[in-house]
């Protein structure tokens, strides 16, 4: 008997894992396996939130329309050259199946972003995954090498999530001026406010001189939305249009909008607690390498244990002391940084992780 089947290209795509919750039955435990940012909504916020609460029994403004000038006023852009959505990782969704098509191929960094292949593998292109070199950084010879006839679209992930290290400037713009016009360059950067790097790329500043280059940012980091899911995509006003054409009708809801909203308005506590966070990087980022571990340079809000083989028993070591973290089976574990008291226990987990091993 015949029944509805998916179409095949579904069995190769491999569902996304989310970050799994606080171990159960330590005396406190501690969620780092999300990259969530450990403080409550910025002043202001809440509040704001549970005025737009009341609103819930109408329809959203579809055309986003306060969010979108809002941004256009932060960051020097129209209106057309914004399409926003349910997080960067759905405006990528859209974007893609904007630009995509059977046969076609995406390349991008590997290890990245786990969302990748399957926002690439939904729209029935091929994914290119080109390996990260041995400081876990994109490889952006050996990307342009990997790009052909049949590719639309390059992703570059930067801070790269999950390994935290940053694209830089010359690198990028050099890789951008040597790809062919009618591939499309996508930058995320959904770790931006938490990079220090000079030296690093900012995406604007390419987008505004090439007509094939979109930026992906995010409210769900540093600005602590995740919940309500709010990210957006600033590009050549086409292309933000074949995204606004793709998107799921009142993606962002009346409360994530409004949130938003508020939350760029609360720049300078924003500034605040981006930078407290950034000195519990560092300091958790030298008390490890002061250990003896070999850690990629962070620019997000989290570190990367390149643990290879040893990853799943080095998260179960983690599991034990009340820390969820983000393994990646036999490549590396990713930790978000957060408060003080959990990041202290990392350190103390990692140390003795060195210690029982010699």
């Amino acid at each position: 008997m015949s029944t509805p089947r998916p179409r095949p290209a579904l069995a190769a795509i491999p569902g996304y894992k989310a970050g799994e919750p606080p171990p159960a039955g330590a005396e406190t435990s501690y969620k780092l396996s999300s990259n969530e940012n450990p403080y409550p909504p910025l002043p202001g916020v809440l509040d704001t939130v549970t005025a737009a609460a009341g609103e819930m029994n109408r329809y959203p403004d579809m055309g986003v329309r306060a969010l979108h000038a809002a941004l256009a006023e932060r960051l020097g852009v129209p209106t057309d050259q914004i399409a926003s959505g349910a997080g960067s990782v759905a405006v990528l969704y859209h974007l893609l199946q904007a630009m995509c098509a059977e046969g076609d191929e995406v390349v991008y960094a590997w290890r990245s972003f786990e969302a990748y292949p399957i926002a690439v593998g939904v729209t029935g292109a091929a994914s290119v995954r080109v390996p990260l070199d041995s400081d876990a950084r994109h490889d952006l010879i050996a990307m342009r090498a990997a790009i052909t006839d049949a590719t639309k679209v390059v992703l570059v992930c930067t801070p790269n999530n999950p390994t935290g290290p940053v694209v830089h400037r010359d690198e990028l713009t050099s890789f951008i001026e040597d790809v062919p016009p009618d591939v499309l360059v996508v930058i995320d950067e959904a770790y931006r406010e938490f990079v220090t790097d000079p030296d690093t790329v900012d995406g604007l500043d390419l987008m505004r001189r090439r007509d094939n280059v979109v930026v992906l940012r995010t409210f769900s980091k540093a600005y602590g939305l995740a919940g309500l899911r709010v990210g957006y995509a600033v590009g050549p006003a086409a292309v933000a249009e074949a995204i606004r054409k793709c998107s799921l009708p009142f993606g962002v809801s009346v409360v994530a909008q409004a949130a938003a909203v508020a939350s760029l308005d609360a720049e300078v506590e924003l500034a605040q607690r981006v930078k407290e966070l950034v000195v519990e990087r560092e300091r958790v980022w030298r008390g490890l390498t002061d250990n003896g571990w070999a850690i990629p340079r962070p620019e997000g809000n989290f570190v990367w244990f390149g643990l290879g083989a040893e990853t799943s028993d080095f998260a179960a070591a983690c599991d034990a002391a009340g820390l969820s973290v983000r393994p990646f089976p036999g490549e590396g574990a990713r930790v978000t940084i957060g408060d003080v008291e959990a990041n202290d226990r990392v350190l103390q987990v990692a140390s003795r992780w060195r210690a029982e091993r010699g």
